[in-house]
């Protein structure tokens, strides 16, 4: 299932969720810019990589630097390709505008860094013995996608479905879409720490850390009801999607 599109206006421009997207983009640009060799030590200095805090003789041996605690958030701006950049900058450009709404920018940069953060601690917890590095926005994303859920759960998520190699596109409630998402990241998640070799180098744990830590962010990070913009007649806003 692919989601091309929701069913929520949004009031303001989100601004934050295209700087986060212009980021990701120049730092993705500069990772295709470099050697091979360089970028892989660039990832390992950058991604959060398990084993460089639980085992740090393996860190000294491979050059890593052990007081260094950046990575566990310089690696919510970097990927592994363009599918993976592309997928998560789609997934923060169609959920992350609406949520930007509801807290005004500065709280929603505070909030996308803080899930972000909650997801690479979550990775490192469920990984600790891993000496793969983990990079990417999705465990930030998933924390927005959490808000997403809570705050939008009637709104429709216009869904692409390829049937027999025929696109098919079909309205899903957000809480049927993404409580989908969430419960197959559960289900990845547990049969990765099973048998840690299935897991795809897919970092599932940030993903359920992220969108768990959106969740129980919101009531801190939403604004009142009252501060937000009304909805203009034009902007076809019906009762059913409203917050």
């Amino acid at each position: 299932m692919f989601p091309v599109k929701d069913t929520v206006p949004r009031r303001e421009f989100p601004f934050i969720t295209w700087t986060i997207i212009l980021i990701n983009g120049m730092v993705f640009l500069f990772e295709l810019s470099l050697p091979k060799e360089i970028l892989e030590r660039f990832i390992y200095l950058f991604g959060v990589v398990p084993a460089r805090y639980s085992h740090p003789e393996w860190a000294v041996l491979f050059g890593l630097p052990l007081d260094d605690y950046w990575p566990f958030i310089t690696n919510i701006f970097l990927h592994g390709g363009w599918v993976h950049f592309v997928g998560n900058m789609w997934m923060l450009y169609l959920f992350g505008d609406n949520v930007e709404d509801r807290m005004g920018h500065g709280r929603f940069l505070i909030f996308y860094m803080l899930s972000g953060l909650a997801a690479s601690v979550t990775h490192f917890v469920f990984n600790m013995h891993s000496t793969v590095p983990a990079i990417g926005a999705s465990g930030a994303i998933a924390g927005v996608m959490g808000a997403y859920f809570v705050m939008f759960p009637t709104a429709r998520v216009i869904t692409l479905i390829p049937i027999f190699f025929l696109p098919y596109f079909v309205e899903i409630p957000a809480f049927v879409y993404l409580g989908i998402w969430f419960a197959s990241q559960i289900f990845s998640g547990t049969f990765s720490l099973l048998s840690p070799q299935a897991g795809g180098g897919i970092a599932w744990w940030a993903h359920i850390g992220g969108f768990v830590a959106g969740i129980a962010l919101l009531p801190v990070f939403r604004k009142k009801r009252h501060s937000y913009r009304r909805y203009f007649p034009d902007e076809e806003y019906s009762n059913l999607y409203k917050p």
